[in-house]
Parts: C-alpha cells; sequence; structure tokens
C-alpha cells in the first residue's frame, strides 16, 4: 500500500511533464478539424398549395418549424409564390 501511494504522488509530475505537447498538439489538431457554422437558405417556389404543403412536411419532419420560414411571397409568375427559410448548420 505504502508503495502504491509513493508511485501515485511521483508519476503526476512525470506525466504532465512529458504529455504537454501532446495535448497541445490535439488541441491544434481538433481545432482545425471542429465544424463551422455557415449560414445555408432554402427557396421554395411553387404554387401556393405546394410551397405551403411542403413548408408543413418538413415540419412534421423536425427540420424546421412554419413559423421559420418567410411569409408567402409573390413571383412573377401568376399562381407562383416563394417562401425563404435560413438556417445554419454545421460543417467540416
Amino acid at each position: 500500500m505504502a508503495q502504491s501511494k509513493k508511485f501515485a504522488n511521483s508519476q503526476p509530475a512525470q506525466f504532465l511533464s512529458t504529455q504537454g505537447s501532446d495535448v497541445s498538439r490535439f488541441h491544434s489538431s481538433f481545432q482545425d478539424s471542429s465544424p463551422r457554422r455557415e449560414r445555408i437558405k432554402h427557396l421554395l417556389i411553387g404554387s401556393p398549395k405546394a410551397v405551403t404543403s411542403t413548408i408543413h412536411l418538413l415540419h412534421v419532419l423536425g427540420y424546421a418549424n412554419v413559423g421559420d420560414w418567410s411569409p408567402l411571397l409573390p413571383t412573377d409568375n401568376s399562381n407562383e409564390v416563394m417562401s425563404i427559410l435560413t438556417r445554419q448548420i454545421l460543417t467540416q
């Protein structure tokens, strides 16, 4: 038992002194590969019924809340609207 206490008291300093550079290398490589947040825009264009149905489907699938989309905006084409959703995604 006394021997294990002696070992426990002597090892941390040795462990820390030899592992410090490995930890910093690991930390810097982890930062290089860590995900970044990027903005992405989804644009739905179609009839009001098709756009609304798609928005509700994406809500049911858990991708986006209905209120996250812009209001239906008219396009230059008759009976056609668009709605925009902006999201933040993680990228490598």
